[in-house]
């Protein structure tokens, strides 16, 4: 264990957030009649006044100018039966390769949704936030589609794990 005033905070950052347990999400978003989609772990509910989340994304990232461009995105998230996407859309595949695995329809906001997900939350961006070679997106949830039993795909120290219930 390393002295809690170690001089490699970017290190040691990275390997306490390493430790933060995530629900897998992929966040898809459509612009110019293309499809965009990565997966990601930076996502959390915001308020519920109004409903929001937000989604940070770096701005290298493929999605993040389509996001720009059509103020909306989906948050799906993942399943445990999902994983088999996680690589898929985190570089494995590009552009519109990555949708030819899964379930996936485009509904009333024209965005790419897994359709057996546990959950899509479709948003609005309201606000966009620039922090270091991120952007934080603040949406505006628009509609939330619900689908089967709660059993959250989760990431931790590099790993895909399926959720346990503890009773």
């Amino acid at each position: 264990m390393q002295h809690p005033n170690s001089d490699d905070v970017v290190g040691d950052f990275k390997a306490a957030m390493r430790r933060l347990a995530a629900t897998v999400a992929i966040v898809t978003s459509q612009s110019d009649g293309r499809r965009h989609g990565m997966t990601a772990t930076a996502v959390t509910s915001l308020t519920t006044t109004p409903p929001s989340l937000l989604v940070c994304i770096n701005r290298s990232a493929s999605i993040h100018e389509p996001i720009i461009r059509s103020r909306q995105f989906c948050v799906n998230l993942l399943a445990c039966e999902h994983g088999h996407l996680v690589p898929i859309f985190s570089g494995k595949m590009t552009g519109e390769e990555r949708f030819c695995s899964g379930d996936w329809a485009i509904g009333e906001f024209e965005i790419p949704y897994l359709a057996n997900a546990q959950a899509n939350v479709f948003c609005s961006v309201s606000e966009t936030l620039a922090h270091g070679s991120h952007s934080v997106f603040i949406g505006n949830v628009e509609k939330v589609v619900l689908f089967g039993e709660p059993s959250p795909l989760l990431y931790q120290e590099g790993a895909l794990y399926k959720s346990i219930a503890l009773s």
